[in-house]
């Protein structure tokens, strides 16, 4: 309950390498907002160094149990969307997943097989994310948890009991 989806759509770039280990790499570049009129995988322009495609639509979920994650996101120089590939087959990509949430675009990152970049926040999807921060976030105020302190005499007396051997019968 309280979910949202906000559909977008997933633009990719093909960039040629210098190293001698592979002639190209493959990366998110940005998200658009909403269902683009164009087919996945569509070439949207090509030069010397770099070929973008449309990778197809993803739909981002919200959820109101992680609102401060995406208020964090919000409140940075740069609010970002967190887009993974995966590769399908030879030269074949997939769009994995988009997230708005920071901690799981950090988590992405840190898998191996998937290609993860954090790519500019669009402002129409910035607003919408917000509009979601304002109608679920809830601040939750942070209590340090107080330890009982330990009674040395108490510990002493466990410690002196376990010592002792049962009498045997």
């Amino acid at each position: 309950m309280g979910t949202q989806l906000i559909t977008v759509g997933v633009v990719v770039a093909k960039r040629r390498l210098k190293g001698p280990w592979a002639s190209h790499a493959w990366l998110p570049v940005a998200v658009l907002p909403g269902l683009p009129g164009t087919a996945p995988w569509t070439r949207l322009s090509a030069s010397e160094e770099e070929e973008t495609f449309y990778a197809g639509a993803y739909e981002v979920e919200l959820h109101p149990a992680e609102t401060a994650h995406y208020g964090d996101n919000l409140a940075a120089a740069q609010p970002s969307l967190w887009v993974a590939l995966r590769e399908t087959g030879p030269e074949t990509y997939a769009v994995a997943t988009v997230t708005a949430d920071p901690y799981e675009g950090e988590s992405l990152a840190e898998g191996i097989g998937e290609i993860v970049e954090a790519v500019p926040m669009p402002p129409e999807i910035q607003a919408e994310v917000g509009a979601f921060y304002r109608a679920f976030h809830v601040e939750r105020v942070f209590h340090k948890r107080k330890r009982d302190r330990a009674d040395p005499e108490a510990l002493a007396r466990q410690e002196a009991g376990a010592r002792r051997r049962p009498e045997e019968p």
